[in-house]
C-alpha cells in the first residue's frame, strides 16, 4: 500500500461538505468561499489522492465509489480535531474573547452590552469585529469568533441564542417612487418591486430579508446584491431598487435621495446574543451572562 503526502485539513472540510451537499454553490457559500476556489481544491485533493472522489457534469455532482467510502472516515477524523480543538480551548482558557456582531448591530447596542465588562473581567481581553451581509453569523459559522451579535436566522445548526432587541421592519425607498410618501406599507405592495439583497453566502437570511416567506415561491426581482448598508442605502438612492431593514437603520444611515417608509404586517425582527456551547470556554461564561443581563437593564430602562 502506497503513502500518501499529507492532506490538510482544509482539503477535508471542503470534501466533507461537498460530499453532504453534493453541490458546489451551497457548499461554496457555507464554506465562504467562491466556486472556482472550491472546485480547485477539490481536484487538489483528487490529485493527492490519485483517484476521482467526485463524478460531476453540467447539472449534477456526485460521489464516487471511493468518495462515497471515504465520507465517514473524513467525518470521523474531523469530529475528533474539532474535539481536541475544544479541549484545548478549555484546558488553556487563555481570556481572549473574540466578539462579533453584524454591521448595523453594533453601532449602539454591543457597547452598551459591554458596558463595564473590562472592569468586571479585568484578566479577559476583549476583542471586537465587524461583519457584514456576507456573513450574517458574524464570524460563527466559521469559528472565527466565540460570541456573535447577530439578527436571526443564520444557518449554524446548534447555536444557542437570547433575545436583546427587537425592531419593526421598514421599506428604503428611492424618494422618486411612487410609494415613498405613504405613511405605512404592506409587504404585499413590494414584492414586485426590484431589490438590492444580500449575497449569496448569506443564505438563509438573504431569504429572510427578501420576504420569501411571503413570495409564495415566485421569485425576487433582484436588482443588485450589497454587502452593507452603506452600499445598499446608496444604491436606494440612486434608484437602482427598494430593500428591507428594520427601524433603527433609518437614523443611522438616512440620507438625501432615500425615504423609510413602515411594513406594518411583518413579524419583528430580532436582534440576539449567540454563540456555540460547545466551543464557550469557562472565561466565556460571565462575560455572556454580563452582555445578557446589560439587555435585561436595557430592556427595562
Amino acid at each position: 500500500m502506497r503513502s500518501l503526502p499529507d492532506v490538510s485539513l482544509r482539503l477535508l472540510r471542503y470534501f466533507e461538505v461537498l460530499g453532504t451537499a453534493l453541490n458546489y454553490r451551497r457548499a461554496a457559500e457555507k464554506l465562504f468561499i467562491t466556486q472556482p476556489a472550491l472546485s480547485g481544491a477539490i481536484q487538489q485533493l483528487e490529485r493527492i489522492i490519485g483517484d476521482r472522489l467526485f463524478d460531476r457534469d453540467t447539472r449534477s455532482v456526485a460521489l464516487t465509489t471511493v468518495g462515497r467510502e471515504w465520507l465517514p472516515y473524513v467525518r470521523k477524523a474531523l469530529a475528533e480535531v474539532d474535539l481536541a480543538r475544544e479541549a484545548i480551548a478549555k484546558l488553556v482558557d487563555h481570556g481572549h474573547v473574540r466578539i462579533g456582531y453584524l454591521i448595523g448591530t453594533g453601532a449602539d447596542l454591543l457597547f452598551q452590552l459591554l458596558d463595564g465588562a473590562d472592569r468586571a473581567f479585568p484578566d479577559i481581553t476583549i476583542e471586537t469585529v465587524e461583519y457584514d451581509f456576507s456573513d450574517p453569523s458574524a464570524g460563527l459559522a466559521s469559528g472565527a469568533t466565540d460570541i456573535a451579535l447577530l439578527r436571526p436566522p443564520v444557518d449554524v445548526p446548534g447555536l444557542e441564542m437570547a433575545v436583546v432587541a427587537e425592531e419593526s421592519w421598514v421599506a428604503c425607498l428611492p424618494r422618486s417612487h411612487r410609494l415613498a410618501d405613504r405613511s405605512e406599507l404592506r409587504i404585499e405592495e413590494l414584492l414586485d418591486e426590484p431589490i438590492i439583497v444580500a449575497p449569496q453566502s448569506a443564505g438563509g437570511w438573504r431569504d429572510y430579508w427578501l420576504a420569501a416567506d411571503a413570495r409564495q415561491g415566485k421569485p425576487p426581482i433582484v436588482a443588485a446584491e450589497a454587502a452593507t448598508y452603506e452600499a445598499e442605502a446608496t444604491m436606494v438612492a440612486r434608484g437602482v431598487g427598494l430593500s428591507f431593514t428594520t427601524s433603527s437603520m433609518v437614523r443611522l444611515y438616512d440620507r438625501p435621495g432615500i425615504h423609510f417608509v413602515p411594513i406594518i404586517d411583518r413579524p419583528a425582527s430580532l436582534t440576539a446574543v449567540a454563540w456555540r456551547p460547545e466551543r464557550l470556554s469557562t472565561s466565556m461564561r460571565p462575560l455572556v451572562r454580563h452582555m445578557l443581563s446589560r439587555a435585561s437593564l436595557q430592556k427595562s430602562a
